[in-house]
């Protein structure tokens, strides 16, 4: 078990998009020992939606037993700037007022998540990290963070991400933010406000995180000729868009979804290919057959790109989502990469 922990900002955080945010703070989780080396840290960066207590969402690649054992390594995880779950976000109070901003919240991108996580990690006095590991907005992060600090991290794992996020990718967010202020509470604040419409977001969501397969698989109608007095793929948008409502906020959903539109590694640094050609980290690219979100041709590209990469990719009938539930063969392709990072 790990208990949430609070790092408080010490000064203002300057904002990419201008201006800065006061009296920020993250909540991170910790588990397991550091070594008196230092060289078995794993940080965890999250995706869009999710929380900082890693083994509550990483199942069977992070806890007892597991690949990423906390009986072996000293993992941690944070929660970004804009979430709701415990970092400063949309719904928090904010100084000079003490009140939430909510769609006031200012800007933010990619790179200021990974300012906030650098002084979290400089405040955790970690010299270096063996392995920074990160699934699609939490890939953008990981790669953001090895491009800016090269010589920090030993290893880098980016499943289902991408270089700069795609205009198919812009597209489907700016879907799900139009559901989101189509809905007359949104403009009003308070913490139920645009609750209708982000079920909606999630609703069109799901499309680009599951795959027409996996569709066809768990939601088809009975090969029967009774005309169905509800639909099984309909009902299962319901279902999520109300699960996702009931956890998390709709002022913070847009937040990072403009979070994952921002991300470019390559911006202000002559574009992607000299970026990327900074990273120094053993790096493994993980892409999934079936993802429609962050297709296998944007993997490759950063397989391309990386000095000595290694790509592989996972046979998935999940989509996008595979990065989370597909964990058996992320942890065989790990198993593969490390061996060959130690051959090296």
């Amino acid at each position: 078990m790990s208990t949430p922990q609070t790092f408080l900002l010490p000064q203002p955080l300057p904002l990419e998009c201008g201006g800065q945010l006061a009296g920020a703070q993250v909540a991170y989780h910790t588990y397991g020992m550091l070594n008196a080396e230092g060289s078995n840290v794993v940080w965890v960066c999250h995706a869009l939606t999710a929380n900082a207590d890693v083994l509550s969402w990483w199942p069977g690649l992070f806890g007892a037993g597991h690949y990423y054992d906390p009986a072996e390594w000293f993992i941690v995880c944070a929660n970004v700037l804009g979430s709701c779950y415990g970092s400063t976000g949309p719904a928090s109070p904010l100084p000079p007022h003490h009140r939430p901003l909510y769609a006031a919240f200012p800007r933010l991108t990619v790179r200021d998540l990974v300012a906030a996580h650098e002084q979290l990690r400089q405040h955790l006095g970690l010299a270096r990290i063996h392995t920074l590991i990160g699934g699609s907005l939490g890939g953008h992060q990981a790669l953001e963070w090895a491009v800016q600090l090269p010589e920090l991290f030993g290893h880098l794992v980016l499943i289902a991400t991408s270089a700069q996020h795609s205009p198919w990718g812009v597209a489907f967010n700016e879907a799900q933010r139009l559901a989101i202020m189509a809905d007359c509470t949104y403009l009003g604040g308070g913490p139920e406000g645009g609750k209708a419409g982000l079920r909606a977001a999630r609703a069109v969501a799901l499309l680009s995180y599951r795959s027409y397969e996996a569709y066809g698989r768990s939601q088809a109608e009975p090969e029967d000729d009774l005309l169905p007095a509800f639909y099984r793929a309909s009902s299962y948008q319901q279902y999520q868009g109300d699960k996702l409502t009931a956890r998390f906020n709709a002022y913070s959903y847009v937040t990072l979804s403009h979070v994952m539109d921002s991300h470019h590694v390559g911006r202000g640094r002559g574009g992607v290919a000299a970026a990327l050609a900074r990273v120094r980290a053993r790096t493994l690219v993980l892409g999934i057959s079936s993802d429609v979100l962050f297709p296998v041709s944007e993997q490759q590209l950063l397989a391309r790109l990386i000095p000595a990469a290694m790509y592989a990719e996972m046979e998935s009938g999940y989509g996008h989502d595979g990065f989370l539930i597909e964990t058996a063969q992320i942890a065989h392709f790990l198993e593969r990469f490390y061996v060959q990072s130690f051959a090296h």
